[in-house]
Parts: C-alpha cells; sequence; structure tokens
C-alpha cells in the first residue's frame, strides 16, 4: 500500500513556443544568482566593494561549468564514446552530469584569473563565495528531480522517490531520493561555515576549506547509496575515492593555513580601501575648508566689530568736541554780555551826573 513518496515531474521540460524551458538548467541558473547574491553580501562586509563577486563571477562560472561538464564526461566516458553513442551528447549541458569536483576545480582557475585583474587575493574571495557554492549546490541538486536522475537504492520509506521513467535502463519504483539527501547536507554545510566563520573569524581560504571537507563527508556517505554506474576502486565508487583525497587535502590545508598565517585579512580589496582613503580625505577637507571659512567669518566679524568701535569712538570724540565747542562759545557769548551791561550802566551813571550838575 502506497502510504507517501515523492513524486517525479511528468516532464523534465517545458515549451514556449519553440524555446525550451528546461527545470535542471533553471535550477543551475537559481543557484548561481543565490550564490552571488549572498557573496556579495559577505564580501562588503569583509570591507570590498559592491559589485566585485559578480564580476569575477563572470569568468568563475563558465570556467566552473566547464570543468563540471569535463569531469563528468571523462570519468563516464562509455555514455558519449562507446557503440551505439553519438559523441555529441556530450556537449548537452542541459540533459544533466556536471561533477562538482572538476566544476570547483577549473572554476577556481576562472576566479584566480578574476582576482588577479582586480588585485584581489583568491583565498579571501574564496571564503567570502563558500556558503552561496553550498547553497548553489543544494538548488542545483534539484536539477536531478527534474531529469529523474542519480537516485539510490529501493526503499519504503515514506520519503521515497517514485521514479516513473524508464529511459536509458531506469527501472520504475521508490527509491532513496538521494538528490534531496544532498540539497538538505548542502544546506547544512553552508550554515556550518556562515557559523563557523563568525565564531572563529576563519581567513586566508579556511572558509573555503571548511566548506570542502564538511561538503566531502556528505558526499562520501550519500555517494554509497547511489544506485547508477560507476567505476569502482577496490570496492568503492570513483567520486567516494575523491570525496576522500579532498576532504584529507582540505582538512591539511586548514591546519597548515592557521599556523602560518593566523587570523583573517585586514585587506580583501586594495581598491575599496583606497576609496575609502579619498572619501576620509575628502571630509577632512570639507572640514578645514568649513573652519577656514569660520574663521574668515569670525575675522570679519571682529573686523567689523573694530571698525564700529572706531566709528563710536570718533563720533563720541566729534561730539565732545562739538560740546566743548558749544561750552566756550557760550562762555564768550556771557563774557560779551556782560561788558555790554558794564558799559550801559557807565553811562546811565554818567547821564545821571549831569542831571544833578544841570540842577545845582
Amino acid at each position: 500500500m502506497e502510504l507517501a513518496y515523492i513524486p517525479s515531474p511528468s516532464h523534465g521540460v517545458l515549451y514556449l513556443g519553440p524555446v525550451p524551458l528546461r527545470g535542471y538548467a533553471f535550477c543551475i541558473i537559481i543557484g548561481v544568482f543565490v550564490a552571488v547574491w549572498l557573496g556579495n553580501r559577505r564580501w562588503v562586509a569583509r570591507g570590498g566593494l559592491a559589485g566585485t563577486v559578480a564580476d569575477i563571477s563572470v569568468w568563475a562560472v563558465p570556467f566552473g561549468l566547464v570543468g563540471g561538464r569535463l569531469y563528468h564526461v571523462i570519468t563516464d566516458y562509455e555514455l558519449y564514446f562507446s557503440e551505439g553513442r553519438d559523441w555529441v551528447d556530450a556537449f548537452k549541458v542541459w540533459e544533466g552530469g556536471l561533477g562538482i569536483w572538476g566544476a570547483i576545480a577549473l572554476g577556481a582557475v576562472g576566479a584566480w584569473i578574476g582576482c588577479r585583474r582586480r588585485g584581489i587575493p583568491l583565498p579571501a574571495y574564496a571564503d567570502a563565495i563558500a556558503p552561496g557554492i553550498a547553497l548553489a549546490q543544494a538548488i542545483g541538486r534539484w536539477g536531478n528531480w527534474f531529469n529523474q536522475e542519480l537516485y539510490g537504492k529501493e526503499t519504503d520509506l515514506p520519503w521515497a522517490l517514485h521514479i516513473t521513467s524508464s529511459a536509458d535502463g531506469r527501472v520504475p519504483g521508490y527509491y532513496h531520493p538521494t538528490f534531496l539527501y544532498e540539497s538538505l547536507w548542502c544546506v547544512g554545510v553552508a550554515l556550518l561555515v556562515i557559523w563557523a566563520d563568525r565564531r572563529f573569524k576563519l581567513g586566508h581560504g579556511r572558509a573555503f576549506a571548511l566548506y570542502v571537507a564538511a561538503y566531502c563527508v556528505g558526499r562520501a556517505w550519500i555517494e554509497y547509496m547511489r544506485v547508477d554506474d560507476a567505476h569502482h576502486i577496490l570496492g568503492l565508487r570513483l567520486n567516494d575515492w575523491t570525496a576522500l583525497v579532498v576532504f584529507l587535502l582540505a582538512v591539511a590545508y586548514m591546519v597548515v593555513s592557521a599556523k602560518k598565517r593566523p587570523g583573517r585579512e585586514a585587506v580583501v580589496e586594495p581598491a575599496a580601501q583606497a576609496s575609502g582613503d579619498a572619501a576620509g580625505d575628502a571630509s577632512a577637507d570639507g572640514e578645514e575648508k568649513s573652519g577656514a571659512q569660520s574663521s574668515s567669518s569670525e575675522a570679519a566679524e571682529d573686523s567689523a566689530g573694530a571698525k564700529a568701535g572706531a566709528g563710536d569712538a570718533a563720533g563720541a570724540k566729534k561730539a565732545e568736541d562739538a560740546s566743548g565747542a558749544d561750552g566756550e562759545a557760550g562762555s564768550k557769548d556771557g563774557t560779551a554780555a556782560e561788558a555790554d551791561d558794564k558799559t550801559e550802566a557807565k553811562a546811565d551813571d554818567k547821564d545821571e551826573a549831569e542831571s544833578a550838575g544841570k540842577k545845582s
């Protein structure tokens, strides 16, 4: 009795007129956008310029797609170059088949080119984008669901994946949804790297190395569950051996890097620091000009005050001089009046004396 299961899509592609819209391609594209968005936020928080992550991804993403396809074609060459196969199918990326190992390896070459053009250290850039890459993988794995591929062993668990296609040797039935397991694991890896980076201030590529090591652990047990054809070495699938080797290299890098270059980079993008210094200089120049203008204004006010004071003093002096002149003029007028009075008095006495002489 079928109680519950994860259904597979009936079609992995829809057509908008003559244009095919493939679920696998959409998952890859959405994953890239998420990785660039999160990487940009982390890069700016580390002191870099906005847009730098997107500029470098123009180099990293195409290199990564080519590397991922090359790894898949090389490790599964019989799917394209054996009898009855068409080698042209090796270029049909939209049909699935991208090896994460080749994508990271060649994508790192593209990122290195982009970083050199911007004068940026590759380890710092790798640390910024590490969680975003893990989330991109988590989203990209749903492309395998659209293509009904890379599932695990048969199971009757409630979350079993119902495979309905019989193409390319598939047997319809209910299987472990290894695409879902890996998707959830990658989300956990992204959260782990973000937490560890905040807690321990990882730098010089150690956050990226932690992402690689953590992903390899999950990939090893998920790969063990898969039932699709693969090359085996000493009883283990090739991808299991790859995961083991890459895990050891990532851990070794973390240990050696922590001893040789502890801590985190002080400067991740010289252009951002130069831009900040220029802004600081401009601000300081503005403050100096403002101070100079303020000093000039104060000097002008002092000069105007001095002129006003001098004017007041000159006015007071003029008023004082005028008052003194008026006083002197008043004094002269008073003296003249007194002289006139005395002359008139003498004249009156003279008249009176002559009048008295006539009478006698």
